[in-house]
């Protein structure tokens, strides 16, 4: 028993230190380009540059995590990853271009690791009981690895020059790609053909897109992650505009961090709030999410944006686990647990590219970033009004 839980804590502790770095990156990019004189709007531009991959690669990232040992492929997301921050270090600052490509580099390793995180689990438990918890501890790891990532990381960031915080990232990768050898390596399926199971990736997206309740709850997790992805970016704009903070002070991630407290309160009150029967009910919510939003151009006070936040992310967490947890239910009847992830991570990050773009596209043309919140907004609220349309569908 000893030495099944040793590779388990191994796993949890890569994930950990990978998901960690995958957020505090974000902190570093951004001091980047104001270094380097960028406009605010160019975070948005970057962050494309990590989605791109998730949409490219999705059919493919699925089978590569079965066809080869999974701690084999958790070392080669990893060192991807490293090889991102390693550009970092070599690539110019002042190109727009080089960063987006470093950036790409590491969403290029996190799109190859996210499978085989969750794949692995079933060679490293024995029985479902010990599955399920392994499930929630890993979701537990990455909730706290995010918050760490975005208070901590952030403040770490802040505090130091960009290449000793990217030299810090560098090295949790590394630690990250060190603790995996301490993960068994079990043979996988060499039998499997990417042409094929391409094929079978688009049957099982459009089998899912079919149904009613998959395809209401692939739209409204999206276009939360999409909401999420363009207001992270765009907080870190607004946070020492409206309220007066230095941009490079920690208070900045501290207080976006607020944001994934709130989400962790609403996912954890979820079950109570919303009955899985009734899980469309969790687009008022999002409605709720959307009436926040609203307010933001006109808080100037830090205590009161925190309240919001924390209220944002709270409707958000409601808005988001009841569909969530319908997807994983139904996705893995139709199609299976690992190919709904990989349909859901396509979906998410092509509405997180669209709404990246269009908040990129609207500063650019002049728009402050007061208003560019609200027009984010508005693109949520065109998919809660979808969604609500849809209810009858669903229940139908």
């Amino acid at each position: 028993m000893k030495m099944r839980i040793q590779p388990l804590q191994a796993l949890y502790f890569t994930q950990f230190l990978s998901a960690f770095a995958d957020n505090m990156i974000l902190f570093v990019i951004a001091n980047l380009l104001r270094e380097n004189g960028f406009s605010p709007a160019m975070l948005a531009l970057v962050s494309i540059s990590f989605f791109l991959p998730y949409i490219f690669l999705a059919p493919l990232v699925g089978p590569f995590a079965d066809k080869h040992p999974k701690s084999f492929v958790l070392v080669i997301g990893n060192l991807i990853k490293a090889i991102g921050i390693v550009l970092l270090f070599v690539i110019d600052h002042s190109s727009i271009l080089l960063l987006m490509l470093s950036y790409f580099t590491v969403g290029l390793g996190a799109v190859v690791y996210s499978p085989a995180k969750y794949g692995i689990l079933p060679e490293l438990t024995q029985n479902e009981d010990e599955l399920f918890r392994a499930n929630a501890r890993i979701e537990g790891y990455t909730i706290i690895a995010i918050l760490l990532g975005i208070g901590g990381g952030g403040a770490i960031a802040s505090m130091t020059a960009p290449l000793v915080s990217s030299g810090i990232c560098l090295l949790l990768y590394l630690l990250s790609l060190a603790m995996t050898f301490f993960i068994p390596r079990m043979q996988g399926n060499a039998n499997i053909r990417y042409g094929t199971e391409t094929r079978r990736f688009f049957a099982d997206f459009t089998l899912l897109m079919k149904r009613p309740d998959t395809r209401f709850s692939l739209v409204g997790t999206g276009s939360f992650w999409m909401s999420s992805a363009v207001l992270r970016v765009a907080l870190i704009a607004w946070i020492p505009i409206a309220l007066g903070i230095d941009p490079e002070s920690f208070s900045v991630s501290l207080i976006l961090a607020t944001i994934s407290i709130g989400i962790i309160v609403g996912a954890f009150l979820a079950p109570k709030l919303i009955p899985l029967h009734q899980f469309t009910k969790s687009v008022n919510y999002g409605f709720g999410m959307f009436l926040v939003i609203a307010l933001f151009p006109w808080i100037h006070v830090t205590a009161v944006a925190i309240c919001l936040l924390l209220l944002v992310g709270f409707m958000g967490g409601a808005f988001i686990i009841p569909m969530n947890t319908i997807l994983q239910e139904e996705g893995k009847k139709l199609v299976g647990s690992g190919k709904t992830i990989a349909i859901q991570n396509l979906v998410e990050n092509t509405l997180m590219v669209i709404g990246s773009g269009i908040y990129y596209l609207v500063v650019y043309l002049g728009v402050s970033i007061s208003g560019a919140i609200i027009g984010q907004g508005l693109l949520l609220l065109a998919f809660l009004l979808y969604l609500s349309n849809q209810r009858k569908k669903v229940h139908g």
